[in-house]
């Protein structure tokens, strides 16, 4: 970052820190891998998970997304994952800068999500004022993104991400906490406003204007482009579901659940485990918002499966059960909780359950997820249109080759955005929604 302009971040969030009680980043200076394990070296922590000597360290630089530094350090005695925020979006460069706090609220996010549910990664140590998150290692697990695109089917998944979403929705909001407590932790996560603008602008409103960063398969999407921009409903249905995402203010959020923040490993034996990374766009938000989230991210990849090198047909119909399984296991527990642990102020128990109306509670609690999963559907729509149409695409389209080929399987997935969400309320349910997506490959055929 040319140094004028470091120097005026740097001012401004100083300011903003300071007077927010968030980390000062005056002394903030990005680690070069040169020079990792001689920083990391600070940490007493860091030290006894590794042991040995710095010099006995070996450092790889792994991240491959669009926003830190990631390194894998490696010690004689174990090995750790080292997360540094900096303070520009890497994916774009230094014109694009970004508040280094964003790694504050991933952190805060991280403790919260191991309370409420777990799998997540444990936190060995954190530096505020480095933005540094250092974290254990998931060296056996795989991005669930890539082992998709490899054809691996991983069943635990869809029933680890159900519960964990449920629990950490449920149990941040305030159908579990009283709402003076709410209140508290929705304004500490409302500051995260940097990372929402980037939601804000590429997942809502980006995709259907003419913008710099916007991009897409060309030419072969040209005459799509232009039809969904001059698309009245499609716009409507997504600045409606802009405005749910601007106020309501449900539960916090994972605020990125996708299968790329998702990681997997399974042992010999056949046992797996699932990880959930990368909470960084954490903020409160309707809960519909993180479960539309993954399910667009399953039927991308269902999508995805036709441009691949092998038959993948049976890959597809897994791919469609797991969309279902993901929702049913959610709503499951989603009652289940709202069975053992409603103690919050909404839908206060004294009204129900007190004075012996179960019925009525279990009334209430199918109302919930019936408007829940039909705002999840609107906003699978919008999470599926925005990876084809702006910034940041997937790498289950992405590897299509060539051009023509991807286009086809984009189409197709742009056909079905449009619509989960201009048709979010007659499809009802993500059972219906996997039917029109059967339906529209056929049609596309």
């Amino acid at each position: 970052m040319p140094t004028c302009i470091w120097e005026e971040w740097m001012a401004e969030t100083t300011t903003v820190q300071k007077t927010e009680g968030r980390p000062d980043y005056s002394s903030y200076r990005p680690m070069e891998e040169c020079d990792v394990a001689q920083r990391l070296a600070t940490y007493p922590e860091v030290v006894e998970v590794l042991g040995g000597r710095p010099t006995e360290w070996a450092v790889r630089e792994v991240g491959d997304g669009n926003l830190n530094f990631v390194y894998i350090v490696k010690g004689p005695n174990g090995s750790l994952c080292a997360k540094q925020a900096l303070p520009f979006v890497r994916l774009v460069g230094e014109s694009w800068p970004l508040p280094l706090d964003r790694s504050h609220f991933e952190h805060g996010a991280l403790v919260r999500q191991a309370q409420r549910s777990g799998h997540v990664p444990k936190i060995v140590t954190y530096d505020p004022g480095q933005a540094l998150i250092v974290m254990e290692n998931l060296g056996r697990h795989k991005i669930w993104r890539n082992a998709l695109i490899a054809g691996e089917r991983h069943e635990s998944a869809a029933d680890v991400l159900a519960n964990f979403m449920a629990e950490t929705l449920f149990r941040s909001s305030d159908l579990s906490l009283d709402a003076a407590s709410r209140k508290v932790e929705m304004v500490h996560f409302a500051a995260n406003t940097a990372l929402c603008k980037i939601t804000e602008d590429l997942v809502f409103t980006d995709p259907y204007r003419a913008h710099e960063l916007n991009r897409w398969t060309s030419p072969e999407l040209d005459d799509t482009v232009a039809a969904i921009r001059a698309d009245a409903e499609w716009k409507h249905a997504v600045q409606e579901m802009k405005a749910l995402f601007l106020t309501r203010t449900e539960a916090l959020l994972h605020g990125d659940l996708h299968t790329g923040s998702v990681m997997v490993s399974r042992t010999e034996t056949g046992s797996e485990d699932v990880r959930i990374i990368d909470p960084e766009f954490a903020y409160y938000g309707p809960m519909g918002f993180d479960v539309g989230a993954l399910m667009a991210n399953l039927l991308l990849a269902f999508y995805a499966q036709d441009g691949l090198a092998d038959d993948r047909s049976g890959m597809k119909d897994w791919l469609l059960a797991q969309v279902e399984r993901v929702w049913s296991g959610f709503a499951e527990r989603f009652t289940e909780l709202w069975r053992t642990e409603r103690t919050g102020d909404s839908y206060h128990r004294s009204l129900f359950e007190d004075v012996g109306d179960e019925e009525a509670s279990a009334a209430a609690c199918n109302t919930y997820l019936a408007r829940l999963q039909v705002e999840a559907i609107g906003f699978a729509g919008a999470k599926m249109a925005r990876r084809i149409l702006g910034l940041a695409h997937v790498a289950d389209l992405e590897t299509i080759e060539p051009a023509e080929r991807r286009a086809k399987q984009e189409k197709r997935a742009l056909a079905l955005a449009r619509m989960l969400l201009v048709e979010r309320h007659a499809i009802g349910n993500f059972a219906e929604a996997c039917e029109r997506a059967r339906q529209v490959d056929g049609e596309e055929r």
